[in-house]
């Protein structure tokens, strides 16, 4: 396993600078992260910065409270993509989720699956902190109906971030063939290796350096 490869090096900070998004586009070409997960504003800087390089582009779409409209949600994903993102990690609609609205759910996940259809992975925040077990399941199941490439815990924004028992409970939950992304207070190699045992695919950390070095860092 190359835990590097599983690692979305992540700034999401709304008073990141310019000159902190590039340290986190140089520390994933040194240690070949899979990609860097930065703002929207943020994606053009960062494909021209990373071409040639094996690190992809990933950012946020209705990040990071999920409640705009399904339509802005699918024009942020185009928009995105136009501007060079590889991957798109959007918000569910949680309020929507909580009134028992379902379909809601889904059909504002498939906005954003058909606009980033055979263009861009997507990944689908759930936000674990904010949902009971019955409802992380729910919002697995919708997800995976949707079409969606991944589900993923956390904004890193909210209550709290990743869960050994969450992941675990979403991986049981989608089965082996979709993704699960890990994402919010993984600061060492020791918790992001607890992620990937219970099943994550992918680690969502601005601690990618620490992770890797072996020391203790930051992360959201």
């Amino acid at each position: 396993m190359e835990l590097n490869r599983m690692i979305d090096h992540t700034i999401l900070k709304a008073d990141a600078s310019k000159e902190d998004v590039m340290r986190i586009i140089e520390e994933a070409k040194k240690y070949h992260f899979y990609s860097v997960c930065i703002n929207p504003a943020w994606v053009a800087l960062a494909k021209e910065n990373l071409q040639g390089e094996p690190v992809a582009v990933c950012t946020v779409i209705g990040f990071p409270l999920g409640a705009n409209t399904s339509e802005t949600k699918a024009f942020e994903t185009r928009n995105a993509i136009e501007n060079g993102a590889d991957e798109v990690d959007m918000v569910i609609n949680i309020g929507a989720l909580k009134s028992k609205e379902d379909q809601k759910v889904q059909k504002d996940i498939e906005a954003v699956v058909e606009a980033a259809k055979d263009r861009a992975l997507v990944k689908v925040i759930i936000e674990t902190a904010l949902l009971d077990r019955e409802e992380i399941i729910r919002a697995c199941e919708l997800a995976k109906a949707a079409g969606a490439d991944f589900v993923k815990t956390s904004t890193g924004f909210s209550t709290g971030g990743a869960k050994v028992e969450d992941v675990r409970l979403m991986r049981e939950t989608v089965g082996p063939e979709m993704g699960v992304k890990a994402s919010g207070g993984i600061h060492n190699e020791e918790e992001a290796l607890a992620m990937v045992e219970a099943g994550a695919t992918r680690i969502g950390t601005s601690a990618g350096v620490a992770i890797m070095s072996g020391s203790t860092g930051e992360s959201y």
